[in-house]
């Protein structure tokens, strides 16, 4: 009787706590559509939304509004649930897709692609989205090669590849941002990270390879379970880790290479929301990830909407938002492992 009424009582909270993340991204997302150049009240929102209504406001919601907040929904979502898989795999807070230099190999992609000046259209992306995705996927699995030695791999060595990678190609943009004056301002917006011209179309493409993935990452929580206990600890378990890290880091990349594609440079978010979760639910990839994706779409909904009213007219990319938040937070992962260290 009391094993019964325990099991119950955590089966409530558990459910409570979903239900109060599902809560959050639903007034993340009223805020963030209601909120603008042009204020719609709330009310009028939800009218139009879930009740059909005609009003002025239709079509600035429906064709402009709606199409953004989604995106910074579905690639808050991708980035937050890299970071907490990415973390899993490699067993360490401080990692994501942005330490890793994915996002600095995205840019330098992107950047290729301005001064090129290749300009085709694929299903709604300019050639500048589809050379950041390369970018990235061919970023991580250099750096990823990069730290292994005789098939042995540190999260030091790791960490330690990333930045000197980042660092790297920061240099390379710099040096052709240098030799490509006109361009300049047309690379600094990509290399910020900006929404500002999502539409419907960008929606569907970026979400059929953001959504899919998220799940398919979800399918392998008891796996990142039992790689947390270490990668002797699983292989006795029966799990092959270095074919197990290549699936998960190849889904890894193709989110993050559709969201560059779709948003440019968002960094830190993959940091911030898996520490979060952890903290609030502990380190069960079963309610980490989902709970990263829901915490993730609500927290860049909030920063994109931020960076559309705080300089009116003008609008703070929502990379420089999320870098905003996650800059001073990646200081405090830093001295808290500094912290464990000594102790």
């Amino acid at each position: 009787m009391v094993r019964t009424l325990k099991i119950n009582i955590k089966n409530t909270k558990e459910i409570a706590y979903f239900a109060g993340f599902l809560l959050l991204l639903f007034i993340s997302f009223l805020i963030s559509a209601s909120i603008g150049a042009a204020n719609i009240p709330i009310k009028e929102t939800i009218g139009i939304l879930f009740k059909g209504e005609v009003s002025n406001n239709r079509d600035i919601l429906m064709d402009i509004r709606i199409p953004r907040v989604l995106i910074s929904a579905v690639l808050g979502a991708g980035l937050s649930v890299v970071g907490a898989v990415m973390q899993g795999i490699f067993k360490n807070p401080l990692v994501d897709s942005y330490t890793l230099g994915m996002s600095a190999g995205a840019s330098l992609g992107a950047v290729i692609s301005i001064v090129a000046g290749i300009n085709i259209r694929i299903f709604g992306y300019s050639t500048t989205g589809i050379f950041a995705f390369v970018g990235a996927i061919l970023t991580l699995f250099f750096v990823y090669t990069l730290s292994k030695t005789k098939n042995i791999m540190s999260v030091t060595s790791l960490l330690l590849a990333g930045v000197t990678v980042s660092y790297f190609l920061a240099s390379i943009i710099s040096f052709i941002m240098m030799l490509n004056r006109k361009q300049v301002e047309h690379i600094v917006f990509w290399t910020m990270g900006s929404i500002a011209s999502s539409t419907w179309e960008k929606l569907i493409v970026s979400g059929l390879f953001i959504i899919p993935g998220i799940i398919v990452l979800s399918f392998f929580s008891r796996e990142l379970n039992i790689m947390s206990l270490g990668d002797e600890s699983a292989h006795y378990l029966g799990i092959n880790t270095e074919k197990l890290k290549y699936i998960l880091l190849t889904i890894c990349s193709i989110i993050v290479g559709a969201v560059v594609s779709t948003g440019g440079t968002i960094g830190f978010l993959g940091l911030i929301v898996p520490h979060i979760i952890r903290i609030l639910r502990g380190s069960d990839h079963k309610k980490l990830i989902p709970y990263s994706a829901l915490l993730g779409a609500s927290i860049l909904m909030l920063s994109d909407t931020v960076g559309r009213v705080l300089i009116q007219p003008k609008e703070i990319p929502v990379g420089v938002m999320t870098s905003v938040l996650g800059g001073p937070f990646f200081i405090f992962l830093l001295r808290r492992q500094k912290l464990k260290g000594v102790n």
